[in-house]
Formats: structure tokens, sequence, C-alpha cells
């Protein structure tokens, strides 16, 4: 199988949910992170801390980019060639052929360019034939942020496997809270789960508990959806 993970934006913990699902996952686990931006060659990137929050995790990693900026615009900057959504479908299916399980984790949003020829994530979904992963913002915005991206979904014809919020903060406020309702009630999309912020900074085995209790069955953990 191959799940395609995916955020309403930047920094809202879609590498800290990719390492909760595959956490939780049985068998023989992938995590594909086609481009990484803002990441020096030697520095530790996305797939680092996916190893290490989930030892015996198979990474793969087909590009890098020093600047923090969308891919297609990291690379031309670098000078480097960008990585076309053709070379992260190739490797999710060679991934495939050995795992029972490759997750694809995108950078920034669903619709952030790979290339200049305006290749996406969701084209990448799209050729894979692959459910995507929404994870979401905990806060104000997101709802509005949520609904497009999952609409951008259904008007390619895509499956969206459910959404997970990926950092919930400490002290949530009424925003928060209330999301937590509205968001299946306004996307029409099952709510899959809530991380709680800095859950990165976990050992292996605290991770997994952690996972367990806050990712929803469908996804191989125990968390329940909060009633209205």
């Amino acid at each position: 199988m191959i799940l395609v993970v995916t955020g309403t934006g930047t920094g809202v913990g879609k590498t800290v949910v990719t390492a909760a699902v595959a956490a939780l996952a049985s068998g023989r686990v992938a995590v594909l992170k086609p481009v990484q931006t803002g990441v020096g060659p030697d520095e530790p990137g996305d797939l680092a801390e996916v190893a290490r929050l989930v030892p015996g995790v198979t990474t793969r990693e087909l590009a890098r980019y020093p600047d923090p900026l969308a891919p297609a615009t990291a690379a031309r900057r670098s000078g480097r060639p960008p990585v076309p959504p053709e070379a992260a479908i190739s490797a999710a299916l060679e991934l495939a052929e050995e795992h029972d399980l490759v997750l694809v984790e995108g950078a920034g949003g669903l619709l952030v360019r790979f290339d200049d020829d305006g290749g996406t994530l969701a084209d990448v979904a799209a050729k894979l034939a692959a459910p995507v992963l929404v994870v979401a913002a905990a806060g104000l915005g997101t709802l509005n942020h949520t609904e497009l991206t999952i609409t951008e979904l259904r008007r390619r014809g895509l499956t969206c496997a459910g959404v997970v919020v990926g950092a919930w903060p400490a002290e949530p406020d009424l925003a928060a809270r209330c999301n937590l309702v509205d968001l299946p009630a306004v996307t029409g999309t099952p709510l899959l789960g809530v991380l709680p912020d800095g859950a990165s900074r976990l050992d292996p085995a605290a991770f997994a508990r952690l996972a367990r209790h806050g990712l929803a069955r469908e996804l191989g953990g125990a968390w329940q959806t909060p009633d209205p």
C-alpha cells in the first residue's frame, strides 16, 4: 500500500504524523521524502527524525536543497535539477515492491511545485492512485486551509484518507478545541487523530505509545473522535 502525506501548510507536523503512522504499521514500512528543502548536505533532515523515532523503517530522500523554499524555487536557486513527479512515482513504486506500506511525505502543501513544469504532490498521488492523509494545524484558520486542501483532492478525483492534527498545543485555545468537532463537520472527512506538539522529542518506545493513543483505529491506534 502507498499512502501520501500532505499538509495544509508548513510547520503543521507532517513528519511527526508520518512517523506515527509508520510506528503503528505492521510489516515492512518505507518512508519516501522526494524533496527536502532548508537543510544542508550534512545536516539531519526529516527522514533522520523518522528513523530515530521508528527504528527499522526504510527511508529514502531523492534530493535536498539548502534554501527553505518551495522545491521548484529551491532547486532553481541551487542550480541543481528539480525532482519531477515522475521520479517520486518511480521511487514509491520501487519501494512498494519490497515493503507492505510506503509513506510519501510531501514538502509543504498539496500544490507546492516540485518543478517549473508545475508538477505537484497531487500529481504524484494521482499517478499512484494513492489515498492522501491531510495533516492540519490546530488553531484559528485551519478550517479554511483544510477544506481548501480536501476540496482540491476531490476536484482531482483523489481519495482523502482523513485528517490528523499534527501539533496539538499544551494549552489549546477555544478555536483549537472547537476545531476538533468542526474539522470533520466542515470537510466531510473523518478526523483520525491528534498528536501533541513536541512529540518528536520522545524516545522510540514512548513515541510508539503516544502514536497509539493519538491516532485512530483506521491508522492502527486507539484514539477516538471527541463528542460534539
